[in-house]
């Protein structure tokens, strides 16, 4: 292993899942092993990790499996690659610090932007059926150094601060993946649930990009911060008839609904979708198991799209989107890693508007404070 001039520690600061349940299962423990890069990997100095849902269902089990949606199971399901004791985190910034065999020492110093994903394929093939993800089949950014591929370690010259940078990686590569799925193309009407959340609210911007226009589905109170991100419009999920609204607000129906609620809205949500439509989903907070009248889905010749993740050709895609100023950060405030029931807490509340970012405690005079909740 090469390492920078600075001391590595031989161990460091982490929030650790020993099981799956409530939030006395994250423990945050002061003696945890730093890791070491292995052949082809970089161990980075974590600045901020980004809070995602995925974090929660992980650590409550919620996936259920294909027989029982209800009993308690991880992310991949029948073929689980997470172990306990797991540091999870998968939007990691921070500096490289050292390099494993094979990583050129030139990599020192630089600062990176994590790209979460395990692609378990090589460089080209861009299926995503044996996924996996950092923070979930290997430790994340949950601590003070990760140790990472160095392939998924993104040089970031851009002047963005490191807790902002830190609400891109997963929400924003979801959200470009769900668009791919869908086909987004210029000119086209996309109804977004769950708009207010970071993969929501990212969807808006990159409907933007593309040239798209995005309709958001949002609680109240939130209206003015979603327009200014990209909303055409808002309306309010809680509407008494929210395919009226939709077709009032939009004048019609809609080319593409990106959605990530579910539950009781689901069968609106087909029916706003005009005829040979497209419906993407990479979640399910209102609710997972869902009523389908399937003559809606035949007669009106839709498209329905599951999503999870994203390829490297879209990462790259975002990596580029952030160095051209093309997509912007929101970031609702930071908590200190040591405070982790406090912003997970907060995270489950859902009343703030796009990301919340842990910092750790040494890091937090520079990058946690000055965008902490006053």
């Amino acid at each position: 292993m090469l390492a920078s001039m600075t001391p590595i520690p031989a161990v460091m600061k982490a929030v650790r899942l020993l099981g799956h349940g409530g939030l006395d299962q994250l423990v945050y423990s002061d003696d945890v092993p730093t890791p070491e890069p292995g052949p082809g990997e970089v161990l980075i100095d974590v600045h901020a990790c980004g809070m995602n849902n995925t974090d929660v269902w992980v650590r409550e089990g919620a996936y259920g499996t294909e027989t029982d949606p209800g009993s308690v199971s991880t992310w991949r399901r029948g073929r689980s690659t997470l172990t306990f004791p797991r540091i999870q985190g998968t939007d990691t910034v921070g500096e490289i610090v050292a390099v494993g065999q094979g990583v050129p020492a030139a990599r020192i110093g630089q600062r990176v932007m994590v790209d979460f994903s395990i692609y378990n394929r090589p460089e080209g093939d861009d299926s995503l059926a044996d996924i996996d993800y950092i923070g979930h089949g290997r430790d994340g950014g949950y601590a003070e150094y990760v140790a990472v591929p160095a392939e998924n370690a993104y040089e970031i010259t851009s002047g963005i601060g490191d807790a902002e940078l830190a609400t891109f990686c997963c929400a924003y590569l979801t959200a470009e993946q769900m668009l791919d799925r869908a086909r987004l193309g210029a000119g086209e009407r996309v109804l977004v649930t769950g708009a207010s959340g970071g993969v929501g609210s990212a969807i808006l911007q990159l409907a933007r990009v593309r040239g798209a226009i995005p309709y958001a589905v949002s609680s109240a109170g939130k209206e003015d911060a979603l327009r200014a991100i990209g909303a055409e419009d808002v309306v309010l999920r809680d509407a008494p008839d929210l395919v009226a609204e939709v077709e009032r607000m939009v004048d019609g129906p809609v080319d593409v609904v990106a959605d990530l609620v579910a539950g009781p809205m689901f069968n609106d949500l087909l029916r706003i979708l005009r005829p040979e439509g497209r419906y993407t989903t990479a979640g399910a907070i209102g609710g997972p198991v869902v009523d389908l009248d399937l003559r809606t889905l035949y007669l009106k010749q839709l498209e329905l799209h599951g999503s999870s993740q994203g390829t490297r050709t879209a990462f790259r895609r975002l990596v580029r989107y952030i160095e051209n100023g093309d997509i912007r950060p929101l970031l609702d405030r930071t908590f200190r890693l040591s405070d982790f029931h406090e912003a997970q807490r907060t995270f489950m509340s859902k009343t703030y508007v796009g990301k919340l970012v842990v910092v750790p405690d040494r890091h937090w005079s520079t990058v946690g404070a000055p965008h902490a909740a006053s």
